[in-house]
């Protein structure tokens, strides 16, 4: 099978001139198709054939998640006739919102994906294993299937949890690869190590991580990271993906980075004054989506903070490339005058031993202040274990958390809720 030229092997300056061009296809879709931007067009006086370029983009006002949440329907710009399937977001940020496909953007899902797994070093001869939820509107799950079809490469369906059944299946199939969450993985090197499972005698050779970050900002492994690999002689491919986008970041093989599909998205990361940042600086991810047909979006700020890249990379690809999310703009917390956004604290809480799981919670005291409670499954229930985990995070955060203990059938129910198809490991209880 022959690999057509990705648009992230363009130059920058082909790069450029490819999004230009399906800026203004975009624009002039909303401009016909969709109430939200018509209105938002009108309100601002924004003459659509004055955004000719990149930069005039930052003419026009971005949009949020509120938004979405608030007219989510006005976003749409097609008949309901031709909606072939409903998604939604999973309501980490708020109530969840809807979004709508068409079979183009069904298309366009699994050539995106494609891509991806191409990137993340992907052939016809490959097998995927897919620990994740394939139900409950959950778009990623489709996409990822949908993606190695057009791949060539198998699949197997078995959906997450259940370490017993994961290498029961690994062991009888023999797939390559895994879809999988980073923590997820750890179980599943813990479960081979009570079971006698030599795991780097198996047939699977690399992992695309979803859903939390391995790697810190300067893409070298974080603790989760390491401790995959220190057990287990495979490739990492960390990605980096919401619903309302439609597409996905994705690592090479170099791991510097998710490369952006330069035909799919158009990128900015924006600081508070909402003007672009430099590389290198933290900015939120704000996108434009190209193709889309049911619900396409402009400049819309995802809440999520990240670092980018725009050096070609050794790889060959001259396109964008995002460092982890180093944290989403809602859940920053101020905790006794120190800053601190939840992956660095989950990053915290997997370096230490004592900690075999964990759920942060976050809430307003009587002064309005952020609180942290930290639930977490100890290794065991002794005073040694309790003075060390109190003093390892008082070292690293210079600041105390509340802490309670729970027992494993605790943690479960709290990072797995009825409703839910994501493990929780953040609960913000702010008002």
């Amino acid at each position: 099978m022959e690999y057509q030229k990705a648009s992230s092997f363009y130059t920058a300056v082909e790069i450029k001139k490819l999004q230009e061009k399906k800026l203004k296809d975009l624009l002039y879709y909303l401009a016909q198709h969709s109430p939200f931007y018509k209105e938002l067009f009108s309100a601002h006086s924004i003459d659509i054939s004055n955004i000719n370029s990149l930069e005039d983009l930052r003419r026009i006002p971005t949009t949020n998640k509120e938004s979405l949440q608030i007219r989510n329907n006005d976003f749409l710009c097609v008949d309901k006739v031709n909606i072939i399937e409903y998604t939604s977001t999973s309501g980490t940020l708020g109530s969840p919102v809807t979004i709508a496909l068409t079979e183009n953007d069904l298309n366009r899902l699994a050539e995106n994906e494609y891509s991806s797994f191409v990137c993340a070093d992907g052939r016809p001869t490959d097998i995927y294993q897919l620990m994740l939820t394939l139900d409950r509107q959950f778009m990623a799950g489709m996409a990822y299937y949908s993606g190695i079809r057009k791949l060539g490469a198998g699949i197997i369906r078995l959906g997450p949890g259940v370490p017993s059944l994961q290498w029961e299946t690994i062991q009888r199939i023999k797939p390559t690869a895994i879809v999988a969450v980073p923590s997820f993985i750890l179980k599943l090197i813990q479960y081979a190590k009570e079971h006698a499972i030599d795991i780097n005698a198996t047939s699977v050779k690399k992992a695309i991580c979803i859903g939390e970050n391995i790697r810190n900002t300067d893409f070298s492994l974080n603790i989760l990271g390491k401790k995959i690999t220190e057990a287990w002689n495979i490739q990492l491919f960390s990605t980096y993906a919401s619903t309302e986008m439609q597409t996905a970041f994705t690592e090479c093989r170099e791991g510097k980075g998710g490369h952006l599909n330069p035909d799919l998205l158009i990128l900015e990361l924006l600081g508070e004054d909402d003007q672009p940042v430099k590389p290198g600086e933290p900015g939120e991810v704000t996108i434009s989506t190209l193709g889309v047909e049911g619900m396409p979006l402009l400049r819309y700020r995802t809440g999520d903070i990240c670092i980018y890249n725009d050096s070609p990379c050794a790889c060959g690809r001259h396109s964008l490339r995002l460092s982890p999310v180093v944290g989403r703009k809602k859940q920053m917390i101020k905790f006794k005058g120190t800053t601190l956004y939840p992956p660095a604290l989950f990053d915290l809480l997997n370096e230490m031993e004592e900690v075999k799981d964990f759920v942060a919670e976050v809430y307003s005291n009587e002064i309005g202040m952020d609180e942290v409670l930290l639930y977490l499954l100890p290794a065991n229930s002794s005073e040694e274990c309790d003075h060390k985990i109190r003093a390892y995070l008082q070292a690293r955060l210079r600041v105390s958390p509340s802490i309670k203990y729970v027992t494993p059938e605790e943690i479960l129910k709290m990072q797995f809720p009825e409703s839910g198809r994501k493990a929780v490991r953040f609960i913000d209880k702010r008002s």
